[in-house]
Formats: structure tokens, C-alpha cells, sequence
């Protein structure tokens, strides 16, 4: 266990599944304190109650990202839970695959509600828990598609375009406040989510969870280094390195 990491508190948002559920369990393995959110609540409690088992803490907080008042609630509850903020990892994400001339008004603000304006105003609401801590790190997980613009995916890849472009103006806000903001870049993770809107790829050699989970272990121990990595960007083991 990693004695840096130890009694750290991590607001975690798409909680309930996937890249979240696993980084849930995995960052309890280090000794943090894990806040769970997203919508489904159930969901959420069978996460904390792994996390639980394997002698972590954890704390619920079921709702909606795109609601103003909600984020308040999450952030005091974190406050009161664990006594304050230390990390915050924007995981949670929507996607979906069409044409242009087939995207919806509805669909485009749902999308970038979940990955844009959530995102954008809980750091803005976490920023003054965050000043409170000597170890205060943002990690958003964006997408290769911040880098590429692959076809029927014109509304995602705008939607991480922009965490991209906040992200890079965040940090240069708040790095003199000692906060640290990070992105990780990755191509297709073998999720649920990958699964319904990539059906024509294969699960094998895809990104997994867990190693989405390392690379977030990796910038959390290297907190207090003098070598700072902006972004991380990943690629499946199938795919052509540079392309």
C-alpha cells in the first residue's frame, strides 16, 4: 500500500461501472478514501460495498452532474464524510455514434452536459475544497478523439475537444495554487459503453479498466515530484503506434 496515497480523499464521477467501478476499487486498495457518484444508485452502493469489503471507506452520493445544487451537495458531503477533497476525477462520460444529419438537439445537449458542463462546474465548485489540500490533483478523462476526428462520432469528439481546451486553461490557473490538472487521453476501452456505440470492435488487445486505473495510480504517486505529465495519451495494443 502506498503511504503516499493513504488517508487521501477521490471524488469519482461514471462511479457505478467500467473504468470507474474498477478505479473505485483500486484506488481503496491504496488507502483512499472513495466518494462514489453518478445517477444509478444501486449501482453505486454494490461499488461501495466492494470497496468496503476490502477494508476501504466509502461514501455515496447519487445524483445528476448536470444539476447545480447537486454538486454543492456532493462536495459538503465529501466535506463531512472524509473532511475534505484531495483529488477529483471527472471519469464520468456519454457518447453515441451517428451521422451528423441524424444528431439530435436533445442528444447534443445531453451529451455535453455529462461531459462538458458537469465536469466544468464541479471543478469550478471543487477548486476552493481543493486549495485546503497539499495534494490537490484533477484528473479528467477525455479521449483520443480530442486528437482525431473519427466519423459519426462528431458530437463526442467536440465534447472532449472541450474538456481538452478547459482542461489546459484550468491548469494554468490554478498550478501556481499548487492544484495539479492532468488528462488522459485513451482510445477505446473495453467498456459497456465502447461495446454499444463500437460494436465493430473487437474486446481483444482494447485498453482495459484496469489499465486506466494504472495510469491514474501512476500520476497520484508521482504527486509530489518535480516531473509534471500533462496528458497521458493511449492507444490498444492492436493499433499502429504514431498513427
Amino acid at each position: 500500500m502506498d503511504n503516499r496515497l493513504q488517508g487521501k480523499t477521490v471524488i469519482i464521477t461514471g462511479a457505478a461501472g467500467g473504468i470507474g467501478e474498477v478505479l473505485s476499487e483500486k484506488l481503496a486498495e491504496c488507502g483512499m478514501n472513495i466518494v462514489l457518484t453518478g445517477r444509478r444508485k444501486e449501482a453505486l452502493e454494490a461499488v461501495a460495498e466492494k470497496v468496503e469489503q476490502m477494508g476501504g471507506r466509502a461514501c455515496v452520493c447519487a445524483g445528476d452532474l448536470s444539476d447545480m445544487n447537486f454538486l454543492e451537495e456532493l462536495l459538503e458531503r465529501t466535506q463531512a464524510a472524509f473532511g475534505g477533497v484531495d483529488v477529483l476525477i471527472n471519469n464520468a462520460g456519454l457518447s453515441h455514434r451517428c451521422p451528423v444529419e441524424e444528431m439530435t438537439p436533445e442528444l447534443f445537449e445531453s451529451i455535453m452536459k455529462v461531459n462538458v458542463q458537469a465536469p466544468y462546474f464541479l471543478c469550478q465548485k471543487a477548486v476552493p475544497y481543493l486549495r485546503k489540500s497539499n495534494f490537490a490533483t484533477i484528473i479528467n478523462i477525455g479521449s483520443v478523439v480530442s486528437h482525431k476526428g473519427y466519423p459519426l462520432q462528431s458530437v463526442y469528439a467536440a465534447s472532449k475537444h472541450a474538456l481538452l481546451g478547459f482542461s489546459k486553461s484550468l491548469a494554468n490557473e490554478v498550478f501556481k495554487e499548487n492544484i495539479r490538472v492532468h488528462v488522459i487521453s485513451p482510445g477505446s476501452v473495453f467498456t459497456d459503453m465502447i461495446a454499444s456505440v463500437r460494436p465493430d470492435l473487437s474486446p481483444e488487445g482494447m485498453i482495459l479498466p484496469e489499465d486506466m486505473a494504472e495510469i491514474v495510480i501512476f500520476y497520484l504517486e508521482h504527486r509530489h515530484t518535480n516531473a509534471v505529465i500533462d496528458e497521458i495519451e493511449v492507444h490498444r495494443v492492436t493499433k499502429e503506434p504514431f498513427a
